[in-house]
């Protein structure tokens, strides 16, 4: 392993190797990409000190402000490099990480604006009885140490969304990645480095959840977690976190509906890109589709139609729409749930192949309410049709389930628009567009077991700092 590219531990400024390797593969080929090494417990906990004391000396917003510019410039600059490298290392096409690339500069341009905008407000005081010479107002101070803990489905742009509004907001950050994705975290810090940004304020901490990430959310002087997983990963973080502050991004069961109003061919189309994109593995992919059943046959033609031109293969290939799973047992677990829910009666329209860790685009129909694709997080490029009739009672469907990220409804219809937006228990709801659509800088988080605070580099800011009154007293008493 010693003749492949080294993926190392970034601890004040210095790249740090341990006696733990693991190997990091290309998703399609199975071929070494690289060596990583595991963080050591002595390295996570020297990790957190050097952020502890580089976060006393906190940068001015200006400084803040033109790091962050500067990486979103070197991102842009490496655009095509950095594409490539997610996707061998994700499995993800290149066309898609070609997206994911241009929004993490997107992310980081934005969090760089942000960090001058910064604010508190000024607090009335004068109108509480014997504060009428006094004046309040408030500021925001960042939290100090961060902990980023981020998945392998989104390896650059995740870790921008952690690590951009950590830094404009004054903070140090750690990040933690998925063993399976670590290659664009450690491009992602090396800009930073590269930009000015003091060393002490990044540090990148390698291995799995047990026992690296564990050792960084059980140190008492990281004061805010920030992750992005499964809920089952986010409530034990919890669970150990105490009375410290965080961010769960964690998982869904992502439900989109389709009206009997609504333009069907673009309803179809836009649904197939949010199932299928990334093989299904984003938290907010498409896995439920409520029908009109005056649309059904129509909708079911469509959809069927944009899966069958989707193209699987190579994601290096420029012509790839879907590469792999990220790992074949993800793509076998895929296999049993669809193969699970035929044997409860499901009928497959299309799909449900897979071939080592590719899993084709499947479409089901006749699913039983109680099967596994209904209700747990399938992570995987595979859709459950359900018809309906009736608003409420479909409504009623999508929010019964423990989850609540984001969902979508087809219509052209302005009440049913607005009954939706109002009655969906969900973090975000998407009018004419999936429960997939999200812009970088919107505020974006769940409710119920989809976790907790918001992300979005403005909303992450505000959750990342820490907000303090003060309250002032001329200095020769009241006047």
């Amino acid at each position: 392993m010693t003749d492949l590219p080294a993926v190392e531990n970034l601890i004040n400024g210095e790249w740090l190797r341990s006696d733990h390797e693991r190997t990091v593969h290309h998703k399609f080929t199975g071929a070494p990409l690289a060596t990583s090494y595991d963080a050591t417990p002595a390295m996570v906990t020297n990790a957190v000190t050097v952020a502890r004391a580089a976060s006393r000396t906190p940068l001015n917003p200006l400084q803040r402000y033109e790091i962050l510019r500067a990486v979103a410039d070197q991102i842009a600059a490496n655009r095509e490099q950095l594409a490539l490298d997610v996707a061998r290392e994700s499995g993800f096409s290149v066309k898609d990480c070609l997206g994911d690339t241009d929004r993490a500069v997107q992310t980081m341009l934005t969090s760089a604006e942000e960090a001058k905008r910064i604010d508190g407000e000024v607090v009335p005081i004068q109108a509480a009885p014997g504060f009428a010479h006094r004046l309040a107002f408030t500021i925001r101070t960042p939290v100090g140490v961060v902990g980023a803990i981020t998945p392998f489905n989104s390896p650059l742009n995740t870790v921008a969304h952690k690590v951009g509004p950590a830094l404009a907001a004054g903070n140090a950050v750690i990040v933690k990645p998925s063993p399976f994705t670590p290659i664009a975290a450690a491009a992602l810090c090396r800009m930073l480095l590269d930009a000015g940004l003091p060393p002490g304020l990044i540090g990148l901490v390698l291995g799995p959840g047990d026992p690296v990430g564990q050792a960084l959310v059980d140190d008492e002087r990281v004061d805010f977690i920030t992750f992005t997983g499964s809920t089952a990963a986010g409530k034990a973080i919890s669970a150990r976190l105490g009375m410290r502050r965080a961010t769960m991004e964690c998982g869904n069961v992502s439900a989109t509906i389709v009206c009997r109003d609504a333009d069907v061919l673009s309803a179809a189309q836009q649904c197939a890109r949010g199932a299928f994109r990334k093989s299904g593995q984003v938290c907010t992919s498409v896995q439920r589709l409520y029908i009109h059943t005056d649309v059904l046959d129509e909708f079911l033609g469509e959809l069927s139609a944009a899966a069958s031109k989707l193209v699987l293969g190579d994601p290096e290939d420029p012509s790839t729409d879907i590469g792999p799973m990220i790992s074949e047992a993800a793509a076998k677990r895929a296999e049993e749930w669809v193969h699970a829910a035929v044997d409860q009666g499901a009928r497959i329209v299309t799909g449900g192949d897979r071939t080592g860790p590719m899993m084709s685009p499947t479409i089901l129909v006749d699913v039983a309410p109680d099967a596994r694709l209904l209700c747990e997080e399938a992570f995987a490029p595979v859709v459950s049709v359900v018809p309906f009739d009736d608003l409420d009672a479909v409504i009623d469907k999508v929010n019964d389930t423990p989850y609540g990220l984001q969902a979508g409804i087809f219509t052209r219809d302005l009440d049913t628009a607005l009954t939706a937006a109002k009655t969906l228990r969900m973090g975000g709801v998407v009018i004419n567009s999936t429960s997939s659509t999200r812009a970088d800088l919107m505020p974006y988080g769940g409710v119920k077991d989809s976790g907790y605070g918001t992300e979005g580099p403005r909303y992450a800011i505000r959750d990342m700092t820490e907000e303090r009154l003060i309250l002032m007293e001329p200095a020769g008493g009241s006047r």
